[in-house]
C-alpha cells in the first residue's frame, strides 16, 4: 500500500514537473516569438545582444538580421553586423558566417572589429576546404584571403594561426598536384605526366614529394622515349639523361637509384646508336653528292 501510494505520489509530482517544464518552455518560446514578430527594432537589437551574451546564438542571429536594416547608417551599424556574423559563426553555420563576415569587411573597413572579422572570415573559409582528393578551389580561395590578411596585419595576434592554416593548405594542394601527375603516369599518358610533374615542381619546389616527383620525371621521360617513333627517340632519350642527372644530383642515395641507373644506361646506348646512325646517313648523303 505504501509502495502503491508512493508510486502514485511519484507519478503525480513527475507529471506536475513535466507540465511545469512544458509551460516554462512555452513561455520562453512565446517571448522569443513575440520579439521576432515585433516592429520594435530597438527591442530586437537589445534582445539579440542579450541572447548573444547568454550563448543563444541562433536566436541572436535571427534578431540581429531583422534589426540590421533599421540600424543601417546608424552608429550601431558596424557592431550589429559584426555580432550578426559572429552569431552565425558561434552556432556553427559556417556558410552564413563566411558570407556575413565578407559583407562586413567590405562595408566597414575602418571598424574596430575589422581585424577580428577578417580573421574569423578566414576561419570560416578554412572550414569549407576539403581533403586533398577533392576539389581544392576552396583551398586556393582561403590561401588568397590569408595572404591578404598577413599583408594588411603583419603584426596581428592571429599571424601564427594563419601561417599554420597556410601550411596545411599548401601541403594539401601539393599532394593533390602530385597525385594528379602520378595518375597520368599510371594511366600511361607520359607526355601529360611530364607536364604535370613540371608544374608541381614549379609551384612547390620544396614539396615533400620532391624525390618521387623527380623519379617519376625520369621514368615518364624514359617511357615516352620508348614509345616514340624511331626518328624522335634520340632527342627524347637525351631528355631522359638530363632528368637522370637532375635526380641523382639531389638524391644520390635514393631507393630508386638502381632503377634510374638502368634507364640512364639504356638511354645512353640509344643516344649513341642514334648518333652513329646520323653519322652514317650524313656520310652516305655526302658520297651520293
Amino acid at each position: 500500500m505504501v509502495l502503491r501510494n508512493g508510486f502514485t505520489v511519484l507519478r503525480f509530482y513527475g507529471g506536475y514537473a513535466i507540465a511545469c517544464g512544458l509551460l516554462f518552455a512555452g513561455a520562453c518560446t512565446t517571448q522569443y516569438d513575440k520579439v521576432l514578430k515585433s516592429s520594435d527594432y530597438t527591442l530586437k537589437y537589445r534582445t539579440a545582444c542579450a541572447y548573444y551574451e547568454t550563448g543563444k546564438y541562433q536566436k541572436a542571429a535571427a534578431l540581429y538580421e531583422q534589426a540590421a536594416m533599421y540600424y543601417r547608417g546608424l552608429p550601431q551599424d558596424d557592431s550589429l553586423n559584426f555580432f550578426l556574423a559572429k552569431s552565425y559563426f558561434k552556432y556553427g553555420d559556417i556558410y552564413s558566417a563566411e558570407y556575413y563576415f565578407s559583407q562586413f569587411c567590405n562595408a566597414f573597413p575602418r571598424s574596430p572589429f575589422i581585424e577580428e572579422a577578417y580573421y574569423l572570415h578566414i576561419i570560416a573559409l578554412y572550414e569549407q576546404t576539403h581533403r586533398y582528393e577533392l576539389d581544392q578551389a576552396p583551398s586556393y580561395k582561403t590561401l588568397s584571403a590569408i595572404d591578404e590578411f598577413l599583408y594588411a596585419y603583419p603584426k596581428s595576434e592571429y599571424v601564427a594561426q594563419c601561417n599554420e592554416m597556410k601550411e596545411v593548405l599548401r601541403q594539401r594542394i601539393d599532394e593533390k598536384q602530385y597525385e594528379a601527375a602520378k595518375l597520368y603516369y599510371l594511366t600511361e599518358d607520359y607526355k601529360a605526366a611530364t607536364a604535370a610533374l613540371r608544374t608541381s615542381m614549379r609551384d612547390y619546389p620544396d614539396s615533400r614529394f620532391r624525390e618521387e616527383i623527380l623519379y617519376l620525371m625520369v621514368a615518364a621521360a624514359y617511357k615516352y622515349a620508348e614509345q616514340s617513333y624511331q626518328h624522335l627517340q634520340k632527342d627524347r632519350y637525351q631528355a631522359v639523361i638530363d632528368e637522370y642527372y637532375n635526380f641523382v644530383s639531389e638524391f644520390p642515395e635514393s631507393k630508386h637509384r638502381k632503377e634510374v641507373e638502368r634507364m640512364f644506361e639504356n638511354a645512353s646506348r640509344q643516344v649513341r646508336k642514334g648518333q652513329t646512325k646520323d653519322a652514317s646517313t650524313e656520310t652516305t648523303t655526302t658520297n651520293n653528292q
